[in-house]
């Protein structure tokens, strides 16, 4: 017999029923209360139930839900790509608005592709990435990520990147963070020398890490190398920031805490906050003055620049600014970290806290001391992430280590969050790694 549930994702277990959201807490039809934090897919950066967003949706649909690119143009579509292209301190200065954050990747990768044929090196279409990395789900925007298993089942029917090695700030192995990042950029450069320089489009790099490394962090002068690679052999930098954008780390943009700017940079999550679908691929007006002077930007989708999801974008900004949520951001991030760290002094499983802001990763490990994983089969990432959630706590779980060992957990709430909120995570946290370590302890051999 079929089953009466007709949806299927990614897992075919059964999920609670959702009944309402507000604030940084969600409800179950079964009235049970979960606090949010992970901000769903890290992507509810305002939290739920927002009346300035709510009334700016409904305004907008008492005038126009959707016009089509190519017939009109709307005025919060305008509003709003002006105001990103302030917040990036006019280092981008041109906006092309997309659904999803694969098609915000998709966008950057296309952009990259036809400046470079207008500008008559049609030989540039391979792109470099990291591994691991995550950069959407899209055949396009899956290309780039490094992350196996997302890979394997697709191989067949993708264009896949040039992966290097990202820094890994917790397991290197050279003598000092400095050497670390100098093998690293001297990998990526040989990678490019191998795959022919002039057939190099960008290099794509998260700023600060997600799904697929748990927050992990870069250096400037990691930033600073790749910067100096792009330049040196005349390929574009694209940052994705469809997870970090936003305010998510204490800054509009991840990169602004480098002081390295991108040629192109792809948002999504927090830019609609969850409220509807909206993202957006941001562009130095050098390459759109390129690709407009050869006949346009040959790309589009039906509801790029949708009036409802501009509007929505707009008001979002329009509560981040009068919330000072990017500045809370920076501040409650760094009380997040601070009791997080002093979980990671409580309990032998947590071995590495890392990341920025109101992004933060929490790796589990089964000795502190080698920083070994657990096995694979133990499924530390899920075990925990099941345990937060009967506790009424929501956490971000995936795997670091290429998506096939190595555990972590994403504490991403929402950027309204109080100092009381952030207590009360963390002593749900501190409650399900304790129910966490009893478990493997019973069931795996600790050393």
């Amino acid at each position: 017999m079929p089953s009466s549930n007709a949806l299927f994702y990614l897992t075919t277990k059964d999920m609670p029923l959702v009944s309402h959201a507000d604030g940084i807490y969600l409800w179950d039809t079964d009235g049970r209360r979960y606090i949010d934090g992970c901000s769903g897919a890290i992507t509810c950066n305002i939290g739920h139930n927002h009346p300035t967003v709510k009334r700016a949706m409904v305004e907008q649909l008492d005038k126009v839900a959707f016009t089509y690119r190519t017939q009109f143009e709307s005025q919060v579509a305008l509003d709003l790509a002006n105001k990103l292209v302030e917040r990036t301190d006019a280092d981008l200065q041109k906006v092309f608005f997309v659904g999803s954050g694969s098609e915000a990747v998709e966008s950057a990768i296309k952009l990259a592709v036809q400046y470079f044929l207008v500008e008559g090196q049609p030989e540039r279409s391979k792109f470099v990435s990291l591994r691991p990395s995550y950069h959407g789900s899209t055949l396009g925007a899956l290309g780039l990520t490094g992350y196996e298993p997302l890979e394997a089942p697709y191989r067949s029917a993708t264009i896949g990147s040039v992966k290097v090695p990202s820094p890994d700030l917790y397991r290197f192995r050279e003598a000092n963070v400095e050497e670390h990042i100098a093998v690293v950029l001297e990998q990526t450069e040989r990678a490019i020398e191998a795959a022919g320089p002039e057939t190099v489009a960008a290099i794509v790099v998260e700023p600060v890490g997600g799904a697929s490394t748990g927050g992990r962090m870069f250096t400037r002068s990691y930033m600073e190398g790749l910067r100096a690679l792009c330049d040196r052999y005349g390929c574009l930098l694209i940052m994705d920031e469809v997870l970090s954008g936003m305010g998510r780390t204490g800054a509009w943009f991840a990169y602004q805490h480098y002081g390295v700017a991108p040629d192109i940079l792809a948002l999504a999550k927090g830019l609609g906050s969850g409220y509807y679908p909206i993202a957006a691929m941001m562009a130095r007006q050098e390459l759109v003055d390129a690709v407009g002077r050869g006949g346009g930007f040959m790309h589009g989708h039906t509801y790029a620049g949708n009036p409802l999801a501009c509007a929505t974008g707009l008001a979002v900004i329009e509560v981040m600014d009068s919330e000072n949520l990017v500045s809370n951001a920076a501040e409650q991030g760094f009380y997040l970290r601070q009791r997080l760290e002093q979980l990671a002094e409580k309990y032998s499983c947590v071995g590495n806290v890392r990341g920025i802001g109101l992004l933060q990763g929490v790796e589990l490990v089964q000795n502190k001391l080698t920083r070994q994983s657990f096995p694979s089969e133990f499924n530390a990432f899920e075990r925990i992430t099941v345990l937060a959630k009967e506790r009424g706590l929501l956490i971000y779980p995936r795997r670091c280590l290429d998506g096939l060992a190595g555990d972590h957990v994403l504490i991403t709430p929402p950027l309204t969050v109080t100092t009381d909120d952030i207590d009360a995570i963390i002593a749900l946290f501190d409650l399900s790694l304790a129910d966490f370590e009893q478990i493997a302890k019973e069931q795996v051999a600790w050393s």
